[in-house]
């Protein structure tokens, strides 16, 4: 007789994994970091805990994005006053923030619960190469 077992959090072990942005396209980018911070990739996978593991991402500002995309895709933010509505281009916050653009892909494949938002703080993104994680000594990973 077969028996579901449960995943205890003494089981589950967080990883670190290092993700070098440089080149690659900002979905592959996002679709692979999100399955690394869900845990998709582990067996010991639970849907009610947080069993994935935590992600550096380094040159954010160096993310591949089609040419196209620079110019028409908008990101939009209300201040909850009237008239309070701004939009950027990515190409604008490519220049100024360039964090945000892959943290935004990312959380947008995450839950939107509260497990979710707990799963995106074990995401850091940084725009060049410099990171305060080498304590950690996270695995690089290479995504094509």
């Amino acid at each position: 007789m077969n028996h579901t077992r449960s995943i205890k959090k003494s089981e589950v072990s967080q990883a670190w994994f290092l993700v070098d942005a440089k080149g690659v396209r900002l979905g592959k980018l996002a679709s692979e970091t999100a399955k690394l911070l869900l845990g998709k990739h582990k067996v010991t996978r639970a849907e009610n805990m947080i069993t994935g593991d935590a992600v550096v991402v380094i040159n954010a500002s160096e993310v591949d994005v089609h040419t196209r995309k620079l110019s028409q895709k908008k990101y939009y933010k209300h201040s909850g006053y009237i008239g309070g509505l701004k939009e950027e281009s990515l190409e604008e916050l490519l220049k100024t923030n360039p964090t945000r653009v892959i943290e935004t892909a990312i959380k947008g494949m995450l839950p939107k619960t509260k497990l979710g938002r707990a799963i995106a703080k074990n995401l850091y993104v940084y725009a060049g190469d410099e990171h305060k994680h080498e304590a950690q000594q996270p695995s690089k990973l290479e995504i094509k």
